[in-house]
C-alpha cells in the first residue's frame, strides 16, 4: 500500500522507476518541483475535496495557480498516474473540470457526458478509476444551463422534438425530473432540473451493488455538485 504521507511525486518517481530503470529516474530527480508537487497525496476523500474546494475558490477569485501544467510534472505522467479524485461532468464546453477547480495534469480522472448521464461505459470507467487507480472521492459535477436538461424540460412541456440520438439522452435523464413542479417559473425550473438530473445521476450509481459496497466500507464517497457558470462556483448538495 502506498504511504498516505507520501507525496504524489514520490510516487510517481518511484513508478518511473520501476518502468524505465534506476538509471533514468537519477537524472529526472535533478528536476526541481514547484512547490505544490511536494504536497502529501490526499489521505482520504476529505483531503481530496479541501483541495478541490480550495482550486474552485483560487478559480473563483481569477488567482489561478496553474500547478502541474510544466513539462517536469508531464516527465512523471509518462509512466504512472494517480489522480485523487473522480468526475462525472457534462460535455459542456463551459465546464472543464481541471479549469474549475485549479488542478493540472493527472490530478483528476474525468468522465464527461452531455447531461452527465449514467451509461453503462460510464460505470466501467468509474469502476476503473476506484479499482485500478483507487481514487477515493467521486464527483457528479452537473452546471446551470446544461442544454440537456433543457432540451428535456422543453419535452416534458411538449414545447420541443429533438433528433433520435438527442431523444436518447432526454430518456435518459427525464426519470430524474419527474417530481419537478412544471409550473414554476423557466429559471427556477430549469435550475431545479439540472439538481435533480444531478441526484438522478447519484441514485443510479448508488443502486450498483459494487458502489454499495464501496461506499459501506469507506474506500469512497460519492458526492454531487451544480456548478454555477455566472460565479464559477462549485455548489456541493447535502
Amino acid at each position: 500500500m502506498t504511504n498516505p504521507l507520501m507525496t504524489r511525486r514520490q510516487w510517481l518517481f518511484g513508478a518511473c522507476c520501476l518502468s524505465l530503470g534506476m538509471s533514468s529516474c537519477v537524472s529526472s530527480e535533478t528536476i526541481e518541483p514547484v512547490a505544490i508537487d511536494m504536497e502529501a497525496y490526499p489521505r482520504d476523500a476529505n483531503e481530496a475535496l479541501a483541495r478541490l474546494i480550495q482550486g474552485n475558490q483560487r478559480f473563483m477569485a481569477d488567482k489561478p495557480h496553474h500547478f502541474h501544467e510544466k513539462s517536469s510534472w508531464r516527465s512523471l505522467l509518462v509512466n504512472a498516474q494517480k489522480p485523487y479524485a473522480t468526475v462525472v461532468g457534462c460535455s459542456d464546453s463551459r465546464v472543464p473540470p481541471e479549469l474549475i477547480f485549479d488542478v493540472g495534469f493527472g490530478d483528476l480522472f474525468t468522465v464527461r457526458l452531455a447531461g452527465n448521464i449514467i451509461e453503462e461505459d460510464v460505470i466501467g470507467s468509474l469502476q476503473y478509476a476506484v479499482a485500478h487507480l483507487h481514487t477515493h472521492l467521486v464527483i457528479v459535477l452537473g452546471h446551470e444551463g446544461c442544454g440537456a436538461v433543457t432540451a428535456t424540460v422543453e419535452e416534458m412541456l411538449n414545447k420541443a422534438e429533438e433528433p433520435k440520438h438527442i431523444e436518447s439522452l432526454i430518456k435518459s435523464i427525464k426519470p430524474g425530473l419527474s417530481k419537478l413542479d412544471l409550473k414554476q417559473d423557466r429559471e427556477s425550473l430549469l435550475r431545479a432540473a439540472v439538481e435533480a438530473n444531478v441526484r438522478w445521476s447519484m441514485k443510479q450509481l448508488l443502486a450498483l451493488p459494487e458502489a454499495k459496497r464501496a461506499i459501506q466500507e469507506r474506500h469512497v464517497v460519492l458526492l454531487g455538485a451544480v456548478y454555477e457558470l455566472n460565479t464559477g462556483q462549485v455548489r456541493f448538495l447535502d
